[in-house]
């Protein structure tokens, strides 16, 4: 791509993608949505629609024109550390979801709406099999073909057919052969039978790790399918240098070469970058009252609420009474950040602060302000003590924030290196006050200790 061009040819637009996986993540006060773990247990086709162009207008009006998301892995292993990014380990909740998700992001194929200003391009990722490698990020799926198929390709088809512009490529290998080197895969399944017509990105660097690759140099990528590098470093110029003398030479084929970039145009078209001129030009471009516009934040406040599980409410405990005398306790409680999880605003979700999320509210603040508009009382204490005995505690506790790598994990106990939490629970219960639960977490875990310490357990 190249805007400035001395040869008198056609300028070729420039595309900007980023990670906007739950909502515009990058962006501070931008709407956030709960990871896609809980969006599944929602069941909601709908509400997955409107969350996608929610995201979508809030990264056009930061004037990005593409983001990598969604993610369709189907994770048959919880330890995995991007197991939050996927709506389900049952792939019927991929397939159900995925068409309606591209159509918010893209519009709908064959309406006006698609990929008008008010739409971004979308990304089907990580193709294929990133779900299936044993809870290991980047790891080896070792599955029958049977298995890829009718688990892992989950919502791809629908996915497809609903006009999804991009798919990534997966970091991970299938029985030892590396994704972004597979053909039979990327051209013979995912182009040739799936007919998708868009164009095939590589994930980070993904590229330099198939056999004989190095990130500067990959004619086997292109060649298995690839039509566009993600590359990261300061070697770029040589990984053109010798992607060029590759295709100079036929070590990459003519033909390979113009079908790369015949897809890689067809979708700048389709997105109208040669007629919409520069992001800053744009119809939505800097119109930063989007970014967390009020009716965007209640799809998401209705999105939390419908992605709450109720693991437990012995006797009828819930819902509390607002008008009675709330304790709030529990590390999670007030920490924005927590409840957000990683991919907010930082990768891992770690090095910010309440005061990072201007549109956000804490669960503390949520419940503070439901009691006391009810004529109730609530007080926030994080080690669950208090001067008189309340009527119920809520305790907020869980996963500290992660993304992938960092987020792989040996086994599923909760927390197995502190027990505070459960002790707090113990501690309250045995004090003769009910205890409500709220469980924060991107995966399910062992917390049969912290259900059995508790009169009510919502995984939130």
């Amino acid at each position: 791509a190249s805007i400035a061009r001395s040869d008198g040819r056609p300028a070729i637009p420039v595309i900007w993608g980023t990670d906007a996986v739950h909502g515009n993540n990058n962006i501070p006060g931008a709407t956030l949505f709960p990871h896609n773990i809980g969006l599944g247990a929602a069941r909601d086709r709908d509400l997955m629609r409107e969350i996608g162009h929610v995201t979508a207008i809030e990264t056009a009006a930061a004037g990005i024109d593409w983001t990598f998301a969604p993610t369709l892995a189907v994770v048959r292993d919880d330890r995995w550390g991007r197991t939050y990014e996927s709506y389900s380990e049952e792939p019927t909740i991929q397939a159900d979801y995925a068409g309606a998700v591209i159509e918010g992001v893209q519009g709908k194929v064959g309406t006006k709406e698609f990929l008008a200003p008010d739409h971004v391009i979308a990304t089907t990722k990580h193709f294929l099999g990133d779900g299936g490698t044993g809870g290991r990020d980047q790891g080896d799926a070792l599955i029958p073909e049977t298995t890829l198929r009718d688990i892992h390709l989950g919502g791809y088809p629908a996915a497809i057919e609903a006009g999804t512009q991009s798919v990534m490529a997966s970091f991970s290998s299938w029985n030892g052969a590396k994704m972004h080197g597979n053909k039979s895969l990327l051209t013979g399944v995912l182009k040739d039978r799936l007919h998708f017509d868009g164009f095939v990105v590589g994930d980070w660097n993904g590229h330099g790790q198939v056999e004989g690759c190095s990130n500067e140099s990959c004619a086997a990528a292109i060649n298995a399918g690839l039509d566009m590098f993600m590359y990261s470093g300061s070697g770029w110029k040589t990984l053109y240098d010798n992607t060029l003398k590759q295709a100079q030479s036929g070590e990459i084929p003519a033909a390979r070469l113009d079908d790369a970039v015949r897809r890689i145009l067809r979708v700048k078209i389709r997105a109208g970058t040669f007629d919409r001129g520069r992001p800053s030009s744009r119809a939505l471009a800097g119109k930063m009252n989007l970014i967390g516009a009020a009716d965007h934040r209640a799809i998401a406040r209705r999105a939390a609420r419908e992605s709450m599980v109720l693991l437990k409410n012995e006797g009828g405990l819930l819902p509390l009474k607002p008008s009675a005398n709330i304790l709030v306790a529990g590390g999670g409680a007030d920490n924005i950040p927590q409840q957000a999880g990683g991919w907010s605003l930082t990768w891992q979700g770690g090095g910010t602060t309440n005061a990072n999320f201007p549109n956000a509210e804490t669960i503390w603040s949520g419940i503070s302000t439901a009691v006391k508009d009810a004529g109730g009382t609530a007080t926030l204490s994080a080690d669950g003590s208090f001067a008189r005995k309340p009527d119920a505690a809520i305790v907020v506790f869980g996963e500290q924030p992660y993304a992938e790598f960092k987020g792989d994990r040996p086994n599923l106990e909760s927390s197995p290196e502190d027990k505070s939490d459960l002790e707090l629970l113990r501690k309250l219960k045995a004090a003769g006050v009910p205890v409500v639960a709220v469980f924060l977490s991107g995966r399910p875990l062992w917390v049969n200790a912290e259900l059995n310490a508790s009169n009510a357990f919502v995984a939130a």
